[in-house]
């Protein structure tokens, strides 16, 4: 019975201790209270041309942090302040890098972002910018 009693309060006692350490904004409490801290998910993205004429390919291609190997990436174009999803699709390969064809139809300065999902939600590529001409 005392030593159920001791682990109790052992146990109380910790969980008070790691409260404190995390209320008082202490971050290495909250490090060591995390069993497995959760890293930022990225995308970044290159464009192999910044001005093409309407219907050419461009290449985008970056890496991945966050996003499982196989995930789905998708191309968004931003229209009328929306950003839409074209058909445009890659997956995260090995190494987390990623390379995605697109084609652009529409005459214009187009802002483009890479899109994908990881496990803590959706994650965005900063905008690049192409021009079609």
């Amino acid at each position: 019975m005392t030593s159920v009693l001791r682990h109790h309060c052992l146990r109380t006692l910790g969980a008070g201790a790691l409260s404190v350490a995390l209320l008082s904004g202490g971050t290495a409490g909250a490090v060591a209270a995390s069993p497995t801290p959760t890293a930022m998910a990225s995308i970044t993205v290159k464009a192999n041309k910044t001005e093409v004429n309407a219907g050419d390919m461009v290449t985008f291609t970056g890496r991945t942090k966050g996003l499982k190997v196989g995930s789905p990436l998708v191309l968004q174009h931003e229209n009328s302040g929306k950003w839409t999803s074209l058909r445009a699709t890659a997956k995260v390969k090995k190494g987390s890098s990623y390379a995605l064809l697109g084609k652009l139809n529409t005459k214009g300065t187009e802002h483009l972002r890479i899109a994908g999902v990881s496990e803590s939600g959706k994650v965005y590529s900063p905008t690049v910018t192409v021009k079609v001409k």
